[in-house]
Parts: structure tokens; sequence; C-alpha cells
């Protein structure tokens, strides 16, 4: 059997400590590692960096470590819908980095490639390059920074025992370059399959970037807005 299937998430993630910088996967709630977080909420750790699209919503999602004042950095692109972050935020009790969603995605996606730094036209003249090299090229470009991480929790809606995985429609976003940029990739998966079972033109990310993977369970798949057609 193969080394990198463990229990459950708490066996999982027993090895996160204070300090630790840790990338979320998924869009909004959708695709987040319910059970990686869920763990989190019990482990006596704080002054944690988070990189995520976003912290949460409404009780939801990573906001559960926020209130519990774990974290104290967070990198994200969007902090709408989260009154407990906003408050945070006021209080200055967390430093948030807001970055463009296209130069988040291409600052962690250099990560996993080995890619130092990069120029970027987005966000040249606003607060977002206040401190920043800036190049000409066809136009000036701010110099961006790659984002690295000690760990990356993500969800897959399949996967097998040796970390091959495929997602779900927009649970994709972000999680496949997340566990390229992380030292240690922690999966949880809604159904583990036998190896072969999931064909290698569908493998959306190949187990080389896994080093954990369990079968999770309980899931709640939260809508962040849900909208239902007008009755006619």
């Amino acid at each position: 059997m193969s080394k990198k299937l463990y229990t459950n998430a708490t066996e999982a993630c027993k090895d996160i400590t204070t300090g630790s910088s840790i990338m979320s996967g998924g869009f909004g709630l959708c695709g987040i590692a319910e059970n990686c977080i869920n763990a989190l909420t019990k482990l006596d750790i704080n002054n944690l960096t988070i990189i995520s699209n976003n912290i949460g919503n409404s009780g939801r999602g990573l906001v559960k470590i926020l209130i519990q004042n774990k974290i104290s950095k967070a990198y994200c692109s969007y902090v709408g819908g989260n009154p407990d972050l906003e408050k945070q935020m006021l209080d200055k009790s967390i430093d948030v980095e807001l970055v463009p969603q296209g130069t988040f995605s291409e600052r962690i996606r250099a990560a996993g490639l080995g890619i130092r730094a990069f120029y970027t036209p987005t966000g040249h003249g606003t607060l977002i390059a206040e401190g920043k090299e800036v190049k000409n090229f066809d136009r000036p470009c701010i110099l961006e920074t790659a984002l690295h991480a000690d760990f990356a929790i993500i969800k897959a809606q399949k996967g097998d025992p040796y970390g091959n995985l495929w997602f779900k429609e927009t649970a994709r976003n972000f999680s496949p370059l997340m566990a390229m940029a992380a030292k240690t990739t922690i999966v949880e998966v809604e159904e583990l399959v036998e190896l072969g079972e999931i064909p290698p033109e569908d493998i959306h990310l190949p187990g080389i970037f896994v080093q954990r993977i369990f079968q999770g369970e309980n899931y709640k798949n939260d809508i962040e807005f849900l909208k239902l057609e007008d009755e006619k």
C-alpha cells in the first residue's frame, strides 16, 4: 500500500505547527478542504500564514480558524462577505496582502516551476505597486515574487492511493498550482479509487506533487450564494 495514504485529516495534518505557511485550494467555498480545515481548528497552533483565494465566508471555510486568532498573515484576492475578516483587518490584528487574482495564480504557479519572480503590468499605478520594482517593456510592469508554502491543503473529487487526482469543475481552481508550490501537499478526496481507475488522460494532477492523501467524510459542499430560477 502507498505510504502516501493516511487514515484521516487529523493524522495527515498533525505536524502543521505554529508559524507554518499554508495554501488552501478551492474557489470561495467551492472545493475547499473541509476536513483539513476542521482538523486545523483542533490543533494548538497560531501565527499561521494563509495563502488562499479568500478566507472563508460567514462562519464557513477558513473563517473557522480565523476566529480562533490562528492567522496572522493572509495573501488573498477576495475578502468580501466575511465580517470576521473585516473586523480583524480594521483592528489590525491580521496582516492582509490583497493580490489581483491573475497575479495571485501566477505567483503560485511561478513557485511550482522554480521561477523566483516575474513582471506584470497588473497593478501598476495603484497601491499594489507601492515599494515594488518597475521595468518598462511595451508598458510599465511591476516585479512580483513567487509564493511558496510549507503545506497545501486541497480537495479533489477523485484520487488514488498514489496521489493522482481528478477535480470537479470549479473545485480545480488554484489547487493543482498550490500542490506544486508547497513543500508538503495534503489531499482529501470525496472518492478514493484504486490505482488505474482514473484514466491517464483524465488526471488533472499527477501524484508526484502529492505527499499525503486520505478519504474525506461528512462534506457539506456549501454554496456561498444560492441562486434559484424564479418561479413562473
